[in-house]
């Protein structure tokens, strides 16, 4: 058999990294449920005309095609199929297909897979995890649930085993009605270019607002001053007031983004900052845009985003705003786990493993494992009547805490980390809390060993 080659841009984990996946879902899913939130989940594929109406994306996104398929069938028509690039456009399909069902204002979660067709490089894979909270509602949706939605993901990252996030905001009312306010004809040309600040750089950036945006020198420094702007605090507003451009839009995103900052300075101090240089390319946002950063990890980019979208749901009746924002699961966890910050206290869940003297006695220790089983307790049974040494060598090759030894008199158990055995009965034997399950938590570094 020829060797195989890994697949560039789709992650799988060893065993013991997918415990720490594990773990961090299952903790965003209950941060998010705690704060009132209901899970969906949507097909993985959507039309491909609707994946691409909102925003610079075609170049990503996979089309589904059968393998097999008819003469006519071979090119992208439009009846194709692509697999969702995020989850926010299939949200606001499903919103509009099954708004009759729901109620509203909607609070929904969603942890899905998804996919793009980027280069792979670190934090950027072609199939990776979202997490995703939302709130949409009905005609209109309140101002103060783009206050509430980065608390609930600060809240939920903070409870992750990873260094602390900072989240940074800006206003799209602000940036459009800024460039607007310089003479630009298309602001979606403007922040696109801006967008891509921290990947080529203010001199580059320039270029593009000069040659595709057809600001002049004058408008384009404006908008490179504006980008450069940033506080924790509402001072950020004398600073845009004081490059003098004049807009109806731009004060009411200013003021909105105000409102956003203090509001959360209010409940989580120091967990949200304006940074006007934030974009997010996507065009279906309208309001507060987020990005967050992981605190000595900046390099890495903007682990979770998000924002405010008006119009994105839509019959041509009624319109759904919302607000959300996505945690890059799989982006986390390729950085966190390549340089080793975080691991699981072991790979298996196994808490004991039964020892087994001979065949003749597995049938009593397996009726002992499912006695530890029933109380809760991962138990599985050693796979051959070894030698006891080699069975304890197999429970420590695989990270397993316990063994259990069956015995007609008294059963026992050991720690084989410390080497204590004590008298034991299935019937009320306990572990200690932290080796019931796997746990995660920071990995000990070399210097702190």
């Amino acid at each position: 058999m020829s060797r195989v080659t890994p697949l560039s841009g789709f992650p799988e984990w060893l065993p013991e990294q997918r415990i720490v996946e594990q773990n961090f879902l299952d903790t965003i899913r209950r941060v998010f449920e705690l704060n009132g939130f209901a899970s969906i989940e949507t097909r993985a594929v959507e039309p491909l005309d609707q994946l691409l109406r909102k925003g610079e994306i075609d170049k990503e996104v996979y089309v589904l095609r059968r393998l097999h398929a008819a003469a006519d069938e071979a090119d992208a028509g439009p009846n194709s199929l692509g697999l969702h690039f995020d989850l926010t456009v299939p949200f606001a399909r499903y919103v509009l297909e099954n708004a009759g069902h729901l109620v509203f204002p909607l609070r929904r979660y969603q942890i899905q897979k998804v996919w793009r067709g980027e280069r792979p490089q670190e934090g950027r894979y072609r199939e990776f995890t979202q997490a995703d909270v939302d709130v949409i509602d009905r005609d209109t949706l309140p101002f103060h649930y783009e206050i509430e939605l980065p608390l609930v993901i600060g809240e939920a990252l903070g409870a992750l085993p990873i260094p602390p996030v900072r989240i940074q905001v800006n206003n799209r009312k602000l940036a459009e009605g800024f460039y607007r306010g310089v003479g630009a004809a298309d602001p979606a040309t403007v922040l696109r270019a801006v967008d891509k600040l921290d990947k080529i750089g203010p001199d580059a950036v320039r270029e593009l607002l000069l040659a595709d945006a057809g600001l002049s020198g004058a408008a384009a420094d404006a908008c490179l001053g504006l980008a450069g702007i940033s506080s924790s605090d509402a001072s950020f507003a004398d600073r845009v007031k004081a490059l003098g451009v004049s807009d109806p839009m731009l004060d009411e995103g200013l003021d909105e983004l105000v409102r956003v900052v203090e509001g959360a300075a209010s409940l989580r101090p120091g967990l949200v900052a304006a940074d006007l240089r934030i974009a997010r390319g996507l065009d279906y946002y309208t309001g507060t845009v987020y990005e967050t950063l992981l605190a000595g990890h900046e390099d890495l980019g903007s682990i979770s985003s998000g924002g405010r979208y008006d119009s994105l749901a839509s019959d041509g009746r009624t319109t759904y705003p919302g607000v959300g924002i996505s945690i890059g699961v799989s982006r986390i966890l390729g950085r966190l786990l390549g340089q080793g910050v975080v691991a699981a206290s072991r790979s298996v869940p196994t808490c004991v493993l039964v020892a087994v003297a001979d065949e003749d006695s597995r049938p009593r220790a397996m009726a002992v494992a499912s006695a530890l089983r029933a109380r809760g307790i991962a138990t599985e049974v050693a796979p051959s009547a070894a030698k006891f040494g080699k069975q304890i060598r197999h429970a420590d090759r695989r990270g397993i805490p316990f063994v259990w030894f069956c015995d007609d008199a008294e059963d026992s158990v050991k720690d084989i980390r410390s080497g204590d055995q004590v008298p034991s009965s299935a019937e009320n034997w306990l572990p200690p809390d932290d080796d019931l399950w796997p746990t995660v938590r920071p990995a000990a570094r070399d210097e702190e060993l």
